[in-house]
């Protein structure tokens, strides 16, 4: 049985709900991206749906079509509570199909309303453009007349500029480590135009995925502007890591485009041996003074950009609060704070830990980690000040060794899953 076909024009103007089925916008478009050509031995995929532009409290927002539960004559209702209210910005190799479809004159015909199904592969759903609706306007006062095309049928409708700008937008909701297994199957001029066609945060977090020596293959032929907006979206150990495969030349051809602080942050960080705590660590961690309230460290813990190794503790220390702080005093759980009344100071609910010095190797550390059941560990000084945390994610890369990430673990052409980098 052929699925029902959901057309964009009626979609435009539904609702959108929340996951409790309550009205919080209103769809005004529908983002898609290519499909993929044929190769490899396999067809060509079709264009597929990869969300929504809505209004919600007077802003015009993007709406994952992972996030989508259903979409019905009712309105497009999601999965969750959650709503991202950034504002939309379009993406290179992205389609509007309201803004840049409908209307659209193809010869003598025009593109009145797009076509949709329902696919899946048993593990998560999404949707494929299949047909075109197209309009001939009647001659000498009669009527229009309207036939359905297959949306092969009509070559060019959703081309992008270029070949990699399509890929990136197909890439949108795939997690960062499934996009490194693309990167990694393209030769090295391709890697480079995908590299282009993907935005500075977005591609930061794909290359964290990536091992050091083919983050260098990739980062070593890009200018100095794309180098500071990346550098500004890796971590800081991420960065020491990949700046500690190249020469020394190239060593100081990075820094020099780093700000000042990123500079001296990373510099440190390169002043560890490898293999040693202070090689793994992070120096980025949410640090709080002893009379901050529970409330204060709730909200600094309830910030997406933090890891959640480095999410689940605040690390209490006297100032000043950037390492190197000041004398460190323990941490405090986020599971205790979620049992304590909010202005309650934290340093009722410190708890002892163990710490590491910087020269221990990374071995000594996952023994650490492993004894105690944690998910990150402090590194201090001889004097006890806080000079950041290993967490247990960067121990176990370590461990498997410098290959494990060539593991081709997912098809360029399976079907994506929902990204947590934000839009």
């Amino acid at each position: 049985m052929a699925a029902e076909l959901i057309y964009a024009f009626r979609v435009m103007r539904l609702p959108l709900l929340d996951a409790g089925g309550s009205a919080i916008g209103r769809i005004e478009d529908l983002v898609a991206v290519p499909g993929r050509p044929a190769r490899h031995g396999k067809p060509a995929s079709p264009p597929r749906l990869v969300g929504f532009v809505a209004s919600s409290q007077h802003r015009r927002i993007f709406v994952n079509a992972n996030r989508v539960g259903d979409l019905t004559g009712d309105g497009v209702r999601l999965k969750s509570w959650d709503v991202d209210l950034n504002p939309f910005k379009p993406r290179p190799g992205e389609v509007l199909i309201g803004d840049e479809l409908i209307d659209r004159r193809i010869g003598d015909e025009t593109v009145s309303d797009i076509g949709m199904v329902e696919a899946g592969d048993g593990r998560s759903n999404w949707w494929e453009i299949e047909k075109v609706r197209l309009a001939t306007k009647g001659s000498l006062g009669r009527r229009s007349s309207y036939r359905l095309a297959d949306v092969r049928e009509v070559p060019g409708l959703f081309d992008s500029p270029t070949a990699m700008e399509a890929e990136a937008a197909r890439l949108r909701d795939f997690h960062p480590t499934d996009v490194a297994a693309v990167i990694r199957a393209l030769p090295d001029q391709q890697r480079r135009q995908l590299a282009d066609a993907l935005d500075d945060h977005r591609l930061a977090d794909v290359l964290e995925e990536l091992t050091e020596e083919e983050q260098v293959r990739i980062v070593e032929g890009l200018d100095r502007e794309r180098l500071e907006g990346i550098f500004d979206e890796m971590e800081y150990d991420d960065v020491a890591d990949l700046l500690g495969q190249m020469t020394a030349v190239q060593q100081e051809l990075m820094l020099d485009a780093m700000d000042d602080e990123d500079e001296e942050v990373v510099r440190r960080l390169l002043s560890y041996e490898e293999g040693t705590a202070g090689g793994l660590m992070t120096p980025e961690v949410i640090l709080l003074g002893a009379t901050a309230t529970v409330a204060e460290a709730l909200a600094q813990v309830r910030d997406p950009d933090w890891v959640v190794s480095i999410a689940t503790q605040i690390f209490v220390c006297q100032p000043p609060f950037k390492t190197p702080t000041g004398k460190f005093l323990g941490v405090v759980h986020m599971q205790r704070l979620l049992r304590e009344p909010p202005a309650m100071e934290l340093r009722q609910l410190i708890d002892d830990v163990p710490v590491v010095s910087p020269g221990i190797s990374d071995r000594d550390v996952a023994v650490e980690l492993a004894s105690y059941d944690l998910l990150a560990i402090p590194v201090c000084d001889d004097a006890g000040r806080l000079l950041g945390a290993v967490t247990v994610d960067d121990v176990i890369d370590r461990m498997l060794g410098t290959d494990w990430r060539k593991r081709q673990r997912r098809s360029p052409d399976a079907a994506p899953k929902a990204s947590p980098v934000p839009r």
